[in-house]
């Protein structure tokens, strides 16, 4: 049998496409996406308004809730079914929160590290689910529903709580007036400045120059603690509203069949999205908690 070259097999995917449109587009046909990058209000209580974004997050926390209670409802000493897979989970997590932050600090920071994560997943693989964003209500077809994360206003939510967590423990664990030494070091300016009025003026220039050295990467230090909001709100933000696109685009075009391979794609995204924003924070809050003389 004849072996089919790299063309030929390039001129059948092709024609597979385009036979799966045809069939798409005549048989499953889908209305045009509804892209808007904002997320939209759905309805208001009191003036306040509610999005589809603000709706698709509180169902997260119901499907979370209700698999937590479900899961939980009747203990038993050797878990089964749901009891087990929840459980499962939660021990990998802590052990991987326990890996990097040790055994004392491990149990404190799982909470907060496991709830980022199983939001965030939640969120994405929810969004998934085969018609949740195609639920139109008014004469615009506003969705209903829209994946949380797609919202930068979520992102920003979870980055400033990993923010203020870290920074807690942070002041926690070396006080306040040593903590802000990292971004805050004046002793060698003062140094300086004393050994220039004492007459020692070649060692006072010489700790001056130091002292601004250290200042200098102490502010560093305090923007780059800034700039990790920035960072870890825009990657979860521009990954999640880029898969969205995509699976609406492709839903459009090539409707249901040729889109599956990009439903994984996105569950593997939604995956390896929530590893790194709970895993990012719990890098961030071991550094903020390690000894100045160890974390240098």
């Amino acid at each position: 049998m004849p072996r089919i070259g790299c063309l030929g097999r390039i001129i059948i995917v092709t024609f597979v496409l385009l036979v799966l449109l045809i069939i798409g587009r005549l048989f499953f046909p889908l209305p045009m996406p509804h892209i808007e990058l904002a997320a939209e209000e759905v309805f208001s209580i009191a003036g306040f308004p509610i999005t589809n974004t603000m709706l698709a997050a509180g169902l997260t926390i119901l499907v979370v809730g209700g698999v937590s209670y479900a899961a939980t409802r009747r203990m038993r000493l050797v878990p089964k079914g749901l009891q087990n897979f929840v459980e499962a989970v939660l021990e990998v997590l802590i052990n991987f929160v326990e890996d990097t932050a040790g055994k004392e600090y491990g149990r404190k920071f799982f909470p907060v590290i496991a709830t980022i994560f199983i939001f965030v997943i939640a969120n994405a693989w929810l969004a998934l689910i085969p018609g949740f964003m195609f639920i139109g209500i008014g004469e615009e077809q506003v969705p209903l529903l829209r994946g949380a994360n797609t919202d930068i206003n979520f992102p920003l939510a979870l980055a400033l709580i990993s923010f203020v967590f870290v920074e807690y423990w942070g002041f926690r664990s070396h006080g306040f007036f040593r903590y802000m030494r990292r971004f805050f070091n004046p002793r060698g300016l003062l140094r300086g400045i004393g050994q220039i009025f004492r007459g020692k003026l070649r060692s006072g220039l010489g700790s001056l120059f130091t002292g601004v050295i250290e200042a200098f990467a102490g502010l560093i230090e305090m923007i780059s603690e800034l700039v990790r909001i920035v960072s870890l709100t825009f990657r979860l933000f521009g990954n999640m509203t880029a898969g969205e696109l995509l699976i609406l685009i492709m839903l459009f075009l090539i409707p249901w069949v040729a889109v599956i391979p990009f439903y994984g794609l996105e569950l593997f995204l939604g995956f390896v999205q929530a590893l790194i924003f709970g895993g990012l924070t719990l890098v961030f809050v071991v550094m903020a908690v390690t000894p100045r003389e160890e974390y240098e």
